[in-house]
C-alpha cells in the first residue's frame, strides 16, 4: 500500500504514536472525547472538514498535507514564462552553432519526460531553449517534436491559440512525411479542441487518419511483429508526436502497405481525438463508431515501443469512452465505465499527466450528477497523481471552484481552493 492509499485515520494514529501521545491526550488537546479520536483512527467517523484536519495537524505538529497524504512543494498558479515561449516562437534567426545530434536528442527526451510527469513549471523554462536548439539543428523530426511539446504544454496552460500556432509549425515542418504529419495533427486537434473548435478538429483528425490508415486497412499480427503484452507497459505518454521518418500512406487503389505498430498507434490516437471532437460537436453516433474502430486497432497492438509517445492502447480507448459518455450527458454511464477502467492494470502505467488530466474531467462528470464528494475525490486523486494538472491549469481551477461552493466544502478541495487562491 502506498502512502496515498493509507486512510487519513491511520495517518492520525501513526503521528499520534510518533508524538508519544495516547488517544486520551490527543482528545484532551483537541477538547474532544477519547471516543471521537478512536472512531477517527478506526475510520468509523469521517474526517471531511479541512478546519478539523488543520486543528489535528496543529496538535500533531505536522502540515495538513501530511495527514491528507498529499505531495508538498508543488507551486500553485500558472507558471511564469509564457511570454518567453511566445518570443521563442517569434524568432526566425538561426543560431550560429547548431547543437550536436546526440545533445538535441537528449534535450527532446528530457522535455518529453518533464511533460510526462506534469512538471510544467520546469518545462516552461526549458522550451524556449529547446525551440532555439531545434531550429539550429534543422532536423525535421526533432523540430516537429519540439513544436509538439510546446503545443501540448501551451494547451495545459490555457494558451490554446498559441498552442495552435506551435502545432501548425509542426505540420508545416512535417512536409510529405505521412507519419510526422499524423503526429503533428494530434497536436493540431488538441489545440483546436481546447479552443472549442471541435468541427475543425474532427475534420483535421479524420483527414490525417485516412491518409495514414485507410478504412480498408486493418492491423494484423504479422504487420506489427506478432502478439504483444499490454501496450501501455513500455514508456507510455499522452498525445505526443514523434521522431523521425517512416513512410506512410497507401498504394494505388487504397491497398495498405505494411505498417509498424507505432504507426497504427498514431492512427488509433487520431481516431480517439476524432471521437472526442465528434462528441464535442454533438455527433455522438459518429463518436461511438470512431471509438469502436480505435478499439479494434488497440486490441491488435500490444507491447510495442511507443516511439511516437501516444500512450495508445485498450485503456486509453476506454478512458475516451468515459469522456464521450460524459459529453453525451450520460454521466452515470461514464462513471460506471470509469470505475471499471481504473482497476485495470494498464491504468497505472499511463503517464501521470495523462491520468491527472483525465481525473479532472471525471470530476466534471461527478458534478453532472450533483455528486460533490465524488468530484472532490477525483480532484484530490488528480492532485496526488499530477499536482500541476490541478494547481497550474486554468481548467482545473474552474472545477475546483465549482466543487468548493459546497457548504461545507470537502476537506481536500477546500485545501486545493486555498492553494490556488480561490475564495469560497
Amino acid at each position: 500500500m502506498t502512502s496515498d492509499d493509507i486512510p487519513i485515520g491511520r495517518r492520525v494514529a501513526s503521528w499520534r504514536v510518533r508524538r508519544q501521545m495516547t488517544q486520551q491526550m490527543l482528545a484532551d488537546r483537541l477538547r474532544r472525547s477519547k471516543s471521537w479520536v478512536d472512531k477517527i483512527e478506526r475510520g468509523a467517523r469521517t474526517l471531511d472538514r479541512y478546519s478539523v484536519i488543520q486543528e489535528l495537524a496543529h496538535v500533531l505538529r505536522v502540515d495538513p498535507e501530511v495527514l491528507l497524504g498529499q505531495p508538498q512543494g508543488t507551486p500553485a498558479g500558472t507558471p511564469d514564462g509564457v511570454d518567453e515561449i511566445r518570443a521563442a516562437l517569434a524568432r526566425y534567426d538561426i543560431p550560429q552553432a547548431p547543437p550536436q545530434t546526440d545533445e538535441l536528442r537528449r534535450q527532446v527526451g528530457h522535455a518529453w519526460l518533464a511533460y510526462q510527469h506534469a512538471h510544467y513549471g520546469q518545462l516552461v523554462r526549458v522550451v524556449p531553449g529547446l525551440l532555439d536548439a531545434a531550429q539550429g539543428a534543422r532536423s525535421a523530426g526533432r523540430l516537429v517534436q519540439a513544436y509538439r511539446i510546446t503545443s501540448s504544454l501551451l494547451v495545459k496552460l490555457g494558451e490554446a491559440d498559441l498552442a495552435w500556432l506551435a502545432a501548425d509549425r509542426a505540420m508545416s515542418l512535417a512536409g510529405d512525411d505521412p507519419v510526422l504529419a499524423a503526429t503533428a495533427t494530434i497536436s493540431v486537434t488538441q489545440a483546436l479542441r481546447a479552443s472549442n473548435r471541435d468541427l475543425l478538429a474532427l475534420t483535421a483528425a479524420q483527414a490525417a487518419t485516412n491518409r495514414l490508415i485507410p478504412t480498408s486497412a486493418c492491423p494484423r499480427d504479422h504487420e506489427v511483429g506478432g502478439p504483444f503484452e499490454d501496450q501501455t507497459a513500455r514508456q507510455p505518454h499522452d498525445h505526443r508526436g514523434g521522431g523521425g521518418g517512416g513512410g506512410g500512406g497507401r498504394s494505388e487503389g487504397g491497398s495498405a502497405r505494411q505498417r509498424s505498430a507505432g504507426e497504427w498507434a498514431v492512427g488509433g490516437t487520431l481516431l480517439v481525438q476524432a471521437a472526442l471532437a465528434s462528441a464535442g460537436c454533438g455527433e455522438h453516433r459518429r463518436a461511438d463508431e470512431l471509438i469502436d474502430r480505435a478499439a479494434g486497432i488497440a486490441a491488435s497492438l500490444r507491447g510495442y515501443d511507443d516511439t511516437h509517445r501516444t500512450s495508445f492502447g485498450p485503456v486509453a480507448v476506454e478512458l475516451a469512452r468515459v469522456l464521450v459518455s460524459a459529453q453525451r450527458g450520460d454521466a452515470a454511464e461514464a462513471l460506471r465505465r470509469h470505475s471499471a477502467v481504473v482497476r485495470r492494470e494498464g491504468w497505472r502505467r499511463l503517464p501521470a499527466e495523462y491520468r491527472g488530466a483525465y481525473l479532472v474531467d471525471v470530476a466534471r462528470a461527478y458534478l453532472q450528477l450533483g455528486d460533490v464528494r465524488g468530484a472532490a475525490r477525483a480532484l484530490v486523486d488528480a492532485d496526488s497523481v499530477a499536482p500541476a494538472e490541478v494547481r497550474c491549469r486554468p481548467l482545473a481551477r474552474t472545477v475546483i471552484a465549482d466543487v468548493a461552493r459546497a457548504q461545507p466544502a470537502p476537506a481536500g478541495v477546500a485545501r486545493l481552493a486555498t492553494l490556488v487562491g480561490l475564495t469560497r
